[in-house]
């Protein structure tokens, strides 16, 4: 079905605030339930494994008008609360080194990507649970000063698969979620019957938050302390389904964890329990607004990472084409 204006389905998240809080017992449970070692080969794709051509095929299929939507946020260079690290970019030529005609203009990039401000993609080096990383690999042994020799964004390559957007705020009627917001399993049966999209196996699931609006018209805000995402008992769920890649316009996880002892739940049980992918960071407004005008909230998805031998993730501008 085709979801109706903002608010129309008259959805109410479950509960409020970040909680139920989850025990490390029952989150080691949880961890053992959705992960999925020992499934694939290679095993460092993880679940893109899961996108055959068939998936490729089915979502080029999708496209109809050709709207191009891109999802990364600019080039972080001023710090803040969400960038304590900032990217840089500083120009190595102005047209007075080489000879004349044509004169040449360079510049240097380089970012330390895994923060708040920079669009990126976790490879699945990144987390270690137990000091162990997906597939069961001991992190110590394969990862080291050099980079990572399992699991590095070098493995992964593109994926092209259908995406699919959970715009909650849409579904909701409001700006945005407030940091601190849980999205729970049954959040998200909700918003697919509002928004009439429904995850499948091999999916990139988008969750908008509003996050990138909030920041727009309020100012930035440390959100590594406080950001909506999904509690822990939305996985499962997300497991079931078959997922390939998770993202959001934060990053992923409710902030503050409700697992004590475990800073990001969702990034743990996504990367090193599931072999999911994560994106980071993402800009989701103007896919938002392009996929309430088609009335569909599913799309073509498209995302290559830098290939970066040993590298434990990379900056990205994912593309959806609807």
């Amino acid at each position: 079905m085709s979801p109706g204006p903002a608010g129309d389905a008259g959805i109410e998240l479950s509960g409020a605030g970040n909680g139920p809080a989850v025990s490390r017992r029952e989150f080691d449970a949880l961890f053992e339930a959705v992960r999925t070692w020992g499934r694939w080969t290679p095993a460092d794709r993880g679940a893109w494994n899961r996108v055959t051509a068939d998936h490729v095929r089915r979502a080029t299929a999708r496209v109809r008008s050709g709207t191009v939507v891109p999802m990364a946020l600019p080039w972080n260079t001023e710090p803040g609360p969400d960038n304590r690290r900032p990217a840089l970019h500083h120009m190595t030529d102005l047209g007075d080194v080489e000879s004349p005609e044509p004169t040449a203009y360079k510049d240097f990039i380089a970012v330390d990507h895994h923060g708040k401000a920079v669009t990126h993609l976790d490879a699945l080096c990144h987390i270690a649970y137990r000091g162990r990383l997906y597939d069961g690999r001991t992190a110590h042994e394969v990862v080291d000063a050099a980079g990572a020799r399992f699991g590095a964004v070098s493995a992964l390559g593109p994926l092209v698969t259908t995406g699919v957007l959970l715009d909650l705020p849409a579904a909701l009627g409001v700006p945005w979620l407030e940091p601190g917001r849980a999205v729970h399993a049954e959040d998200v049966i909700a918003v697919e019957e509002a928004l009439g999209v429904t995850i499948g196996e091999g999916d990139a699931v988008l969750l908008r938050s509003g996050h990138v609006r909030r920041r727009t018209e309020l100012g930035a805000w440390d959100s590594g302390a406080g950001s909506a995402g999904f509690h822990v008992d939305a996985v499962p769920l997300l497991a079931e389904r078959g997922i390939a890649l998770l993202g959001g316009d934060g990053d992923s996880d409710v902030r503050p964890s409700p697992v004590a002892g475990v800073h990001s739940p969702v990034h743990t049980l996504a990367v090193a329990a599931m072999g999911v992918p994560l994106l980071d960071n993402l800009d989701l407004e103007a896919l938002s607004a392009a996929t309430a005008e088609a009335g569909r909230h599913t799309f073509l998805f498209l995302v290559s990472p830098l290939n970066v031998p040993g590298g434990t993730g990379s900056p990205v501008t994912p593309i959806a084409v609807l």
